[in-house]
C-alpha cells in the first residue's frame, strides 16, 4: 500500500505572530514529502512510526467523543491497518519547522476521516477554518497547541494566506524567476528544535509589556508589509522590511535562535548579503534566509549548506 504524497511546507511569514493575529504566508515545499505504507517485518524507523501512530489513534478517538460534530474517524479501520504494519515513511526532518507532523495529520485525514472535506471542491473560507480547527485538534498530539496551519498547507498543497486567526483563505503567489538572482532559500542549523519550549519561552514573555508592545509596533507591522510586499512583487520594498524584521528577532527573540548563529544573523543586517528570520518556531531546525544576490550570499555564508526554496 503506498498512499497520496504529503508536502513539507515553509511559513515563510507570520511565525509567533500569527498567534497574536498577525498576517501570515505558508507555503508548500515540495521537496520533502511523506505517505502512509504498510511493510512486514517493519524497520526499527518504520516501527516507532508504528508505534507513535497507535498512540495518535488513541487521540482521535478522544477528539471525536469530546467533540462529535467536528469531526468522526473509521478509527477501527486505522486500528486494523496499524496492526498490519502500516507507519508513515517520511522524508521530512522532524524538528526542523517545515512541519514534519503537518503531513502525517494531513495523510491520516485523508484517508480515515469520514465525510471530509476535499481540496476539489469550493473552498469556502469556512471549510478552510473547519478543517484548520480539526487539524489544530489533531496535531495538538505532536506539539501541546496547534493553530493547525501546517496540516493545512499540506492537505491543500496551496499557498495559504493568514489574514488573521478567522480569516484565511489559499492564494497564489508571484511565479519564480528561475534565472533570477534574488532567492529565498533554507540554512541548515544542524540540530533540530522542539517546539512547545520554544512557544513556551514565548508565552512567558508576552507576560511582559515591553515584549508586547514591540510585538504589536515592530514585529507584526513588518511581518504584515513583508506579506503584501511578497504577494504584490514589491522586491525593494520587502528587503527593506524583511531587514527591519530580521533585526526585531534578533533583539527581541535570541532564545529561539541558537547561540552559534547569532553573529551570521547580525552580519547579513550589517553586510546587507542577506537576512536571515525563524522558520517554524526557531530553537534549531531550518533558518530562513531572503538574499538579492544569491551567489553573494553563499559566499558570505561559506562553509553553510544553503538550500534554496523560491527564486526571484
Amino acid at each position: 500500500m503506498k498512499g497520496p504524497l504529503f508536502y513539507s511546507k515553509i511559513l515563510l511569514f507570520g511565525e509567533y505572530g500569527i498567534i497574536k493575529d498577525s498576517k501570515g504566508l505558508s507555503i508548500p515545499y515540495n521537496f520533502f514529502k511523506g505517505a502512509l505504507k504498510t511493510e512486514h517485518p517493519l524497520s526499527d524507523v518504520a516501527k516507532r512510526s508504528n508505534e507513535s501512530l497507535r498512540k495518535f489513534a488513541d487521540h482521535l478517538e478522544q477528539i471525536q467523543n469530546e467533540d462529535p460534530s467536528l469531526v468522526q474517524f473509521e478509527i477501527e479501520n486505522l486500528k486494523k491497518d496499524l496492526k498490519k504494519g502500516m507507519y508513515f515513511d517520511s522524508s521530512i526532518p522532524q524538528g526542523y519547522g517545515i512541519g514534519s507532523s503537518g503531513a502525517l495529520v494531513a495523510a491520516i485525514y485523508d484517508k480515515y476521516a469520514k465525510d471530509k472535506i476535499t481540496v476539489l471542491e469550493n473552498l469556502t473560507r469556512e471549510k478552510l477554518l473547519h478543517l484548520k480547527a480539526i487539524f489544530g485538534k489533531m496535531e495538538s498530539f505532536f506539539h501541546g497547541k496547534s493553530s493547525g496551519l501546517d496540516p493545512l498547507n499540506s492537505y491543500l498543497s496551496l499557498p495559504i494566506l493568514i489574514n488573521s486567526q478567522d480569516n484565511i483563505e489559499s492564494t497564489s503567489i508571484p511565479s519564480q524567476n528561475i534565472n533570477g538572482k534574488g532567492a529565498v532559500f533554507l540554512l541548515d542549523s544542524g540540530m533540530t528544535g522542539e517546539t512547545a519550549p520554544m512557544v513556551q519561552i514565548f508565552m512567558e514573555k508576552m507576560k511582559n509589556e515591553g515584549f508586547r508592545t514591540v510585538l504589536k509596533d515592530q514585529f507584526i507591522r513588518h511581518t504584515d508589509a513583508c506579506v503584501e510586499d511578497f504577494l504584490t512583487g514589491n522586491i525593494k520594498s520587502l528587503f527593506g522590511n524583511l531587514k527591519q524584521l530580521s533585526h526585531v528577532v534578533l533583539d527581541h527573540f535570541k532564545p529561539m535562535i541558537p547561540q552559534q548563529f547569532h553573529e551570521l544573523w547580525k552580519k547579513g543586517i550589517e553586510t546587507n548579503d542577506y537576512y536571515l528570520k525563524l522558520c517554524g518556531s526557531g530553537g534549531g531546525g531550518y533558518i530562513l534566509g531572503f538574499t538579492e544576490d544569491i551567489e553573494k550570499a553563499r559566499q558570505t555564508l561559506k562553509g553553510h549548506k544553503l538550500e534554496v526554496v523560491y527564486n526571484f
